[in-house]
């Protein structure tokens, strides 16, 4: 297990709150005294997690990104495989609501992803462990704490884990610009799977082959497409409306 660092109020207080075994350390910009900061720091304290106020020159040195004031070391997560996934779907009482992410490289989309997953109840984020992005800092600080809540599974081989899925009784449905069908007409009620593809080139061609349908988002405009994370995000609110209604 090796050491990690985040950065971002959300990715912390989700750490926080979610697994706060893992908190070591945590720096905070000399200077807040908001509310949101004795909040926090009354937890560690609570929890004997040490923690000081630091210039923002030691922050800036220590990540990379927009640490918002905060960054915290931690202990690594968790890895979800796909032996982690079969055995979550068998435990779960409700159908499953998966997301595939085929190549997703770009740390913000897959961080923006994560966000909308769980905001929709996504089960479980699924990509392959090559070509993808990893679960890093920034991905964490995007996902504004949805990469504490929601499962990042990643397999080896993505078309053996959809094939296991369609097995499992998912009915996988992929993006694709040139489908005969749109989003709209698409049917999310039951156990389904949600499969997008990689920023620009889309789904590759073996993962576009075991989907059991593929679809379009309706385009008005004078672009053809969208970028990964929005096109995600209207295709999950579509689905999350069905699934209630």
């Amino acid at each position: 297990m090796s050491d990690e660092f985040i950065f971002g109020w959300h990715a912390v207080e989700a750490v926080l709150k979610q697994e706060p075994a893992r908190l070591q350390q945590v720096w905070i910009q000399t200077g807040r005294q908001d509310r949101r900061v004795k909040t926090i720091t009354d937890e560690l304290d609570s929890l004997g997690v040490p923690w000081q106020e630091v210039h923002r020159r030691e922050l800036d040195r220590r990540v990379g990104g927009v640490h918002q004031g905060v960054v915290a070391q931690v202990g690594e997560s968790r890895e979800w495989l796909e032996g982690d996934l079969m055995a979550m779907l068998e435990k779960s009482g409700q159908p499953p609501f998966l997301l595939i992410l085929d190549g997703v490289t770009d740390p913000h989309n897959l961080g923006a992803c994560l966000r909308t997953a769980d905001a929709t109840g996504i089960q479980a984020v699924i990509v392959p462990k090559d070509k993808s992005a990893s679960l890093s800092p920034t991905v964490r600080k995007v996902a504004c704490g949805a990469a504490e809540t929601v499962p990042l599974v990643r397999v080896t081989n993505l078309a053996r884990t959809m094939r296991a899925l369609q097995d499992h009784g998912v009915w996988l449905i992929g993006t694709a610009g040139e489908a005969g069908a749109t989003l709209y007409q698409a049917d999310f009620t039951g156990p389904v799977g949600l499969v997008m593809g990689a920023e620009g080139k889309g789904m590759r061609r073996l993962t576009r082959d075991h989907c059991d349908t593929l679809i379009n988002i309706p385009m008005q405009g004078h672009v053809d497409s969208l970028n990964v994370s929005v096109a995600t995000g209207v295709c999950l609110y579509e689905a999350l409306r069905q699934r209630l209604a």
